[in-house]
């Protein structure tokens, strides 16, 4: 199904049925990226997930986007699944875009579930050393043996080479597009929230992986310290920690959401 955000065009599905549920995802990950989530969370709950723009089945604008842009294509889904409201779960860059979801348009929003995120530069830590230099290092690699090891880095200490090939074969199946992983790395770089923060009130959950090297984990705690009420979790694993942990990430949404 489409939505539309004046010229750009949004890939979106529905999945399950009971209290809408939004997905966001990251950087490079189509709505793919959510699917050992997303299985079990449509048991409960009816689940949206979409393409962000530069990705997917969705339009690839010139960039650079921003994190609000990205708010205003989800609001353009909750509008085509004709839902006044939704619990938002946003992990990584779409944690950032359901920041601003919340924050341009806090009527849209039920619950909300921040992982592996960060409020931005100015109250944010920076990026973890390792992913530093893996990005400084993976310009002279051949690209396979670049996405293995971003993949890796994404993934926890004990994560399986199996749920590591599964990852890269489905990233090696659903390539971003240069400009569009561009793009939406801008809106990330961009990205800042935290002097804004102060006016959520909704109830809130932030959620880390506690070996988390894209994303320090502290910035999970600080996010809740932002926003007044929040709770703050942590669980196993790395910045991909639902793919390591489903069932432990699931259940403590489900906690929260309930």
């Amino acid at each position: 199904m489409r939505a539309g955000n004046g010229p750009v065009e949004i890939e979106w599905h529905y999945h399950g049925s009971g209290a809408p549920v939004l997905l966001i995802h990251g950087l490079g990950y189509g709505r793919w990226g959510w699917a050992p989530l997303e299985a079990r969370l449509a048991d409960r709950f009816g689940v949206i997930s979409f393409d962000n723009r530069g990705i997917g089945a969705s339009s690839t604008p010139p960039g650079p986007y921003t994190a609000a842009e990205m708010a205003a294509d989800a609001v353009a889904v909750l509008d085509a699944a004709k839902l006044d409201r939704a619990n938002v779960i946003g992990t990584s860059l779409g944690g950032m875009v359901a920041q601003e979801l919340v924050i341009g348009w806090p009527e849209r929003v039920d619950r909300l579930v921040l992982m592996s995120t960060t409020p931005g530069a100015t109250h944010g830590l920076p990026m973890p050393a390792e992913t530093v230099r893996l990005m400084a290092q993976s310009t002279t690699m051949e690209p396979a043996e670049a996405l293995r090891r971003f993949v890796i880095n994404a993934l926890g200490n004990d994560a399986s080479p199996e749920l590591v090939d599964e990852i890269v074969a489905l990233r090696v199946a659903n390539p971003p597009d240069p400009i569009g992983w561009a793009a939406q790395a801008a809106a990330a770089v961009a990205f800042d929230a935290g002097d804004r923060l102060g006016s959520v009130t909704h109830p809130t959950l932030t959620i880390t992986g506690t070996e988390d090297r894209v994303v320090d984990p502290a910035n999970t705690r600080r996010l809740a310290e932002l926003i007044h009420g929040a709770q703050s979790a942590s669980v196993p694993g790395g910045h991909l920690m639902f793919w390591e942990h489903p069932d432990a990430v699931t259940d403590r949404i489900i906690e929260f959401l309930i």
